[in-house]
């Protein structure tokens, strides 16, 4: 018997083709582009309605008697004296200080310090602006993490603090609340003030306030990439008397210098114009590591680059004598037989070089960065206490390890 053939019509073929994939061309990455950034401004929009702004949460008084170095009860005794802010009175009678609170108190306990005690801790015309700069070009090191909780420590421990995105991914800006796509327009970003047209403009139009007092940011967005495509052109074509590229954000630093005791730097991950500008404008380094064999191979490639092209820099007249360089251990979890290992192997090799503390890998920091927060944005209610009390030493014993530092070089007890 034979076995009919079946005929489909062009309809019949139509309806039963397997659907066509769309094209993976450039327009279908942008597409994906758009979609993920709209989607994510709408997250914020939800996090930080109605204007999409963030706030710096308010301190208890044990907090805030701890940022400014005094005891709680004194801070008490002065709430009840009448003397400083007046705090916010919670029902249960807790008092809770904004940052500008605690500023004040600054003010008023520096104006009545006895013993040549100071409360202010910005830096006189003899201390040098401190530019420290947070580099590694391996990705996963903590590097944006180091760099915005190094920031707000210091701006929370009084000092006046500009933190510069440097890196076109812009994750600082991020954390800052400065979405790059959306708040983050043309000549907006360092590279505004860099630039080698008659378009660049003073750093001060391009630094914008944070909601944390004290601390200011220059944001960052794809826009810096311009840097790195236009040196090129720019050393090819170098006029006489034109500004070297590894000197011009030195020279945009120096016209905002007086505002500031400390410039953070998050770089980008890699060996560029950016990168070498900032290693060249820095005064003290801190270099990212993430206690791994493959990590630390890559920090060795990355130590030998940047040692050859410092030198360049230093035979075309470019300062690369710092103050101090130090490695930071991050993510590190010290119930991990290998990474214990990996920090000894390199404590053995640079025992002056690695920071006494780590950063600890936190499921408090991780969790705080997913709201675009730091450790010390969100309040201890969010995570059990043995969490976010083990996260927070950690972090603050990283910080005041640097601060110590930053105060050594400006010759301070």
């Amino acid at each position: 018997m034979a076995v009919p053939q079946l005929r489909l019509n062009e309809s019949q073929v139509e309806t039963q083709a397997t659907p066509q994939q769309p094209k993976v061309d450039d327009n279908y990455i942008l597409m994906h582009a758009k979609e993920l950034s709209e989607s994510l401004h709408q997250q914020r929009l939800a996090l930080y309605p109605p204007v999409a702004q963030k706030s710096l949460r308010k301190f208890t008084s044990g907090e805030a008697a701890k940022l400014i170095g005094v005891d709680d009860g004194y801070l008490r005794q002065l709430a009840l004296d009448g003397k400083g802010p007046e705090a916010e009175t919670l029902p249960n009678g807790r008092r809770m200080y904004s940052l500008d609170d605690i500023n004040v108190l600054r003010g008023y306990l520096d104006e009545n310090a006895r013993g040549g005690r100071r409360y202010i801790k910005h830096r006189s015309g003899k201390e040098h602006l401190q530019v420290i700069s947070c580099v590694n070009f391996k990705g996963g090191s903590a590097k944006t993490t180091s760099a915005a909780h190094l920031a707000q420590y210091l701006a929370l421990s009084g000092y006046r603090v500009l933190a510069i995105d440097l890196d076109p991914q812009a994750s600082l800006s991020a954390l800052h609340g400065y979405q790059p796509e959306f708040d983050v327009g043309p000549n907006a970003t360092i590279y505004g003030s860099i630039r080698y047209d008659d378009e660049a403009r003073h750093p001060s139009e391009v630094i914008r306030q944070t909601y944390i007092s004290g601390l200011d940011i220059i944001p960052g967005n794809l826009e810096l990439m311009e840097f790195e495509h236009e040196t090129p052109k720019a050393l090819a074509n170098r006029r006489p008397g034109e500004t070297k590229f590894f000197s011009r954000l030195t020279i945009a630093l120096n016209e905002v210098a007086d505002d500031y005791d400390v410039v953070v730097i998050d770089c980008p991950p890699q060996l560029g114009f950016l990168t070498l500008a900032a290693l060249s404008a820095s005064t003290s380094l801190i270099v990212t590591v993430h206690p791994q064999m493959l990590d630390v191979m890559s920090m060795s490639q990355f130590l030998t680059m940047t040692a050859d092209l410092l030198g360049v820099v230093k035979n075309f007249g470019g300062t690369v004598e710092y103050d101090w360089m130090k490695y930071l251990i991050t993510r590190y979890e010290p119930g991990d037989g290998p990474q214990s290992g990996m920090v000894e192997y390199l404590r053995g090799l640079f025992p002056e070089a690695v920071l006494e503390n780590p950063m600890l890998k936190s499921t408090a920091i991780a969790d705080a960065g997913i709201n675009k927060q730091t450790i010390y944005e969100v309040s201890r209610e969010r995570f059990t206490k043995s969490t976010y009390d083990r996260a927070m030493d950690a972090m603050n014993n990283v910080n005041a390890e640097i601060e110590g530092l930053i105060r050594k070089t400006w010759g301070r007890a």
